[in-house]
């Protein structure tokens, strides 16, 4: 299977992705899996109604479901980085594919309780934590990078897509067989993408440093996210939004039968609407791109899901009640597809199996969350009442944030830059020795030093979201032209790592703060670390100081 193709310039194509042998294939295997999925997700649904027909035990089966995720994302997102993702991908299917047999096979013989539903939901969840950061850090791996968005796109409509014949046939398998099909149909859907994950031949990045810890990973992962403005945005107004929109999940179930009176069929055809709408909006989505903001689009699909869940509180006539659904789908398509592809240009790839596991975790926990919060809600004061305040929690939610701006990383280049070499160190440190103290001296011209500060303050940011624990810009109070800048990183290999993290984006922001250095010799660099005492016969310590390179501050 061939790598990513470069797509020739021209007007967007949402289809262009599936030019790529490895994505096309893997596309149609997971659209049938996603089929499986969404009629697993009725059958569960359904079932619970049956069992334990109260909303609350019904919005339960979404919380089984989505707390998984919250759980294990960040230590799921630092194995998506740490070890091979296609075979990760591959051992999370498998899981995945006994779950649901596990489930059929309990249903068809008439053991399955409340308790044995969630907790097979709950085992089912697992698998699908441990696989969702892995699979969605490798569509930069598939694809050329100016085609990200779209692939995004197109994995939301394999979604929708089967979210909208999918519902349908668990519906009615439902009311011919009984929900325990759903599940093992669910269970051989996942064969094709296991095939296909095992034919496809990826192509790892290799590095001469030891492998990160897991641990290790997690901590370096949110450090970035710490550091990383325009993500903590993203996440900030993709899980406001999440909380509130959730309510829509929880509910739907006990809205299709209690109050539309709808049977599983019914409901099956009426989250089919849903799929429709998001097939429709995933259609337009790049020409509204084009035309829009990414604020401008969050902000107008906000106003439509919020309207499209107040009309479903209190209008139920059938054939409005699916064209709000058809409304529904397309704004949450667009939501979700512009906050992920977002994300996916905004980091670089040494963390980006991180990044999107912080992101799933703000999106299953809001998901999680909301759903038991909105059960309650609807316990308390009925299903319109609910959907009501949720609708309004939407609209409130974007006045708040809106002063806060997304922006997408489709301009910066974060391919990872060749272009410093690592220090030289005489003798060679253990791996894990440090802390490491790495200092940079400047002269700058003091009229200027406004915009020196404000060029250091984005030195920073790549410092620490690199894996700097620490940092400080000093002034030599007897010389008002020298600063120091140093950072503090706890280990000799962390430190080489910091040098294969810098992106070519990093290295314009590190040279435009090195050129305001008047000085006759570049900026001298000096590297300290950490004395081992308890050693003996440890070399004598030596202070590291390497004529540094013109192109290598730190």
């Amino acid at each position: 299977m061939s790598a990513p193709e470069k797509q020739s310039p021209g007007k967007p194509s949402i289809l262009a992705p599936l030019r790529v042998p490895v994505y096309r294939a893997l596309w149609i295997a997971t659209l049938a899996s996603n089929v499986g999925t969404w009629m697993q997700d009725v059958g569960a649904a359904w079932l619970m109604t049956s069992l334990a027909p109260s909303p609350g035990m019904v919005a339960l089966v979404r919380t089984a479901s989505s707390l998984p995720m919250f759980l294990l994302a960040l230590p799921a997102g630092a194995l998506a980085d740490v070890v091979d993702r296609r075979v990760l991908l591959l051992i999370t299917q498998a899981w995945m594919l006994l779950s649901a047999v596990t489930l059929g096979v309990l249903t068809l013989a008439g053991v399955t309780t409340p308790w044995i539903l969630l907790g097979v939901t709950f085992a089912l969840g697992l698998g699908t934590a441990l696989n969702a950061p892995a699979w969605q850090a490798i569509i930069p791996e598939l694809v050329a990078r100016d085609q990200v968005a779209n692939a995004v796109s197109l994995n939301s409509i394999s979604i929708n897509l089967a979210r909208s014949v999918g519902p349908a046939i668990g519906g009615l398998l439902i009311a011919a067989t009984g929900p325990a099909w759903t599940f093992l149909l669910n269970a051989a859907s996942f064969c094709g993408v296991v095939l296909v994950l095992y034919g496809w031949r990826r192509q790892r990045s290799e590095s001469v440093l030891p492998a990160e810890r897991i641990i290790g990973a997690m901590r370096a992962g949110l450090r970035y996210v710490r550091h990383a403005p325009a993500v903590r945005v993203l996440l900030l107004r993709s899980s406001v939004f999440i909380v509130f929109g959730s309510a829509l999940w929880a509910l739907l179930p006990s809205l299709a039968r209690f109050e539309l009176g709808r049977g599983p069929a019914g409901y099956g055809i009426l989250l089919g609407f849903f799929g429709v709408g998001a097939v429709a909006g995933a259609g337009f989505l790049p020409r509204l791109r084009a035309r829009f903001s990414v604020n401008s689009l969050v902000r107008g699909a906000s106003l439509v899901f919020a309207l499209a869940l107040l009309l479903l509180a209190w209008a139920h006539h059938p054939g409005a009640t699916d064209l709000f659904m058809v409304a529904a789908g397309a704004a949450w398509l667009m939501l979700l597809s512009t906050f992920n592809s977002s994300l996916q240009t905004l980091v670089p790839g040494w963390v980006r199996g991180r990044a999107m596991a912080v992101s799933i975790l703000v999106f299953f926990g809001g998901m999680a969350f909301g759903s038991v919060l909105w059960g309650y809600v609807a316990e308390l004061s009925g299903l319109p009442m609910a959907l009501t305040l949720a609708s309004g929690g939407i609209i409130a939610g974007a006045a708040v944030t809106w002063r806060y701006r997304l922006r997408s990383g489709e301009d910066l280049d974060l391919s990872p830059t060749v272009h410093w070499p690592m220090p030289v160190a005489t003798p060679e440190p253990e791996p894990q020795q440090g802390p490491v103290v790495v200092t940079v001296e400047y002269r700058i011209d003091p009229a200027r030093w406004s915009d020196f500060a404000r060029a250091m303050r984005r030195v920073r940011r790549i410092r620490r979201r690199d894996g700097a624990i620490r940092w400080e810009l000093m002034r030599d109070v007897s010389d008002p032209a020298r600063y120091t800048e140093s950072f503090v990183v706890e280990s000799w290999v962390e430190h080489m790592r910091q040098h294969e993290r810098v992106t070519v984006a990093d290295l314009a922001v590190l040279d435009k703060a090195k050129s305001f250095h008047v000085g006759a010799a570049p900026p001298r660099v000096t590297h300290y670390i950490a004395e081992p005492f308890s050693q003996r016969n440890h070399p004598a310590s030596q202070e590291k100081t390497s004529p540094p390179p013109a192109d290598f501050p730190g």
